[in-house]
């Protein structure tokens, strides 16, 4: 660094660091060292663009406040995008043990609840859950428009709630 530099690093200090930190402590909620990292990391963009702080080009400080802003931003950005961490003493539950019977007295009931369904509602369930297909494929298999296999399948899933109801299942 040299004498220059260190010179307009302390001179901005001087003029705008005590503005700059009850700016910055706003910008984070009172939380002091992450306002104190923004002076700090607001100044140093400063001193490697020092062609930015040209009176010419507008206030220096409006330039220091709008750094600190963008930094602060692009702090809050990183943090919300970052899923964090869980400490734990305690063990994960063991995965359930699925019950074989069981899961096959399900696919019985579903499909006697789906057979009566009338078969444009059945038909659209089954390619649209069943074969995995999107709206768009299903409309092409069925011969209907995309919006006909939405509503279709909003009233098939009705019925088939209504069906599952009649017949004793919750849930």
């Amino acid at each position: 660094m040299s004498d220059h530099d260190a010179q307009l690093l302390r001179a901005l200090h001087d003029e705008h660091a005590e503005a700059l930190y009850a700016h910055a402590l706003r910008l984070v909620n009172g939380d002091r060292q992450r306002a104190e990292d923004l002076v700090q990391e607001t100044l140093l963009r400063a001193w490697r663009h020092p062609e930015s702080l040209d009176p010419s080009r507008g206030s220096v400080r409006s330039w220091l406040f709008t750094t600190a802003r963008n930094l602060a931003i692009d702090a809050w950005r990183r943090r919300s995008t970052r899923v964090g961490e869980v400490f734990t003493d305690d063990f994960p539950e063991p995965p359930e043990v699925v019950d074989e019977a069981e899961r096959a007295v399900e696919a019985w009931t579903v499909a006697e609840a789906l057979n009566r369904l009338s078969p444009t509602h059945r038909e659209v369930l089954v390619e649209c859950f069943y074969q995995g297909r999107s709206v768009a494929e299903a409309a092409s298999r069925l011969g209907v428009p995309p919006g006909t296999v939405k509503s279709r399948t909003h009233y098939a899933l009705r019925s088939l709630r209504l069906v599952l109801a009649e017949m004793g299942v919750t849930g």
